[in-house]
């Protein structure tokens, strides 16, 4: 990738660029990742050979997905620096009506085509976009939001009141967060609370629920809980 001229937009890092400790931890000696459950279950996909990609690990993913059972299907879901893919394949695969894939890398984004374009779907969408750049842009609800930026960079609470803040959430979505297992937990907005959460190895899952309008007598609408 070439360096950025002082003429060039600020460039955002994809979920890939990691700290080489973490690199090591999850990057698959054969850049493949496994499909855990539904209609793709045992269906490996494989990414390109970059050692900087990191797959949400097995183990995160089931838990996930055991959280979102009985919200998935059906769902209309985001998945941000998507990487391999690895989440928003899963959702699909577990029923989700429509899934998009924002990813920066040329290389991973084409990789992800393929691996649609081999599963013979067309629930999954491919945007090769900076995820910034995707979510300053007009607004679409997702019921369901995979958020996984780069670790070292400390983009998530950001990264989260851009999703309020520009009207990406319907009511009662979800949205996912994975931060390094010792980090503080992020910032939420006030409309957000906190559900689910785990450890495991190096990583901290989070799921949060944004509240649901609550209808008021004068006919506005206030937040609530769901």
């Amino acid at each position: 990738m070439a360096a950025n001229t002082p003429q060039d937009p600020p460039v955002r890092a994809s979920r890939s660029t990691q700290p080489a400790a973490v690199q090591k931890k999850h990057s698959g000696a054969r850049n493949a990742v496994r499909i855990i459950g539904g209609e793709w279950r045992g269906r490996r996909i494989h990414f390109p050979a970059a050692a900087e990609l990191r797959p949400t690990p097995d183990r995160v993913r089931e838990t996930l997905f055991n959280w979102l059972q009985g919200v998935i299907a059906g769902a209309r879901c985001l998945d941000l620096f998507a990487g391999s893919g690895a989440l928003g394949l899963e959702a699909i695969s577990r029923g989700a009506r429509e899934v998009v894939f924002v990813e920066r890398d040329r290389a991973v984004a084409a990789a992800l085509r393929s691996s649609l374009a081999a599963l013979k779907d067309t629930r999954g969408t491919v945007l090769e976009r900076d995820a910034f750049a995707f979510l300053s842009g007009p607004a679409e609800r997702f019921d369901v939001v995979f958020l996984d930026p780069p670790f070292a960079r400390g983009w998530l609470s950001e990264l989260c009141t851009l999703l309020e803040s520009k009207g990406w959430l319907a009511p009662g979505a979800l949205v996912y967060l994975e931060t390094p297992a010792r980090a503080a937990a992020p910032a939420l907005p006030a409309e957000w609370a906190l559900g689910r959460e785990m450890r495991a190895g190096e990583v901290r899952a989070v799921l949060a629920r944004r509240r649901a309008p609550e209808p008021r007598a004068d006919g506005a609408e206030r937040m609530g809980e769901t």
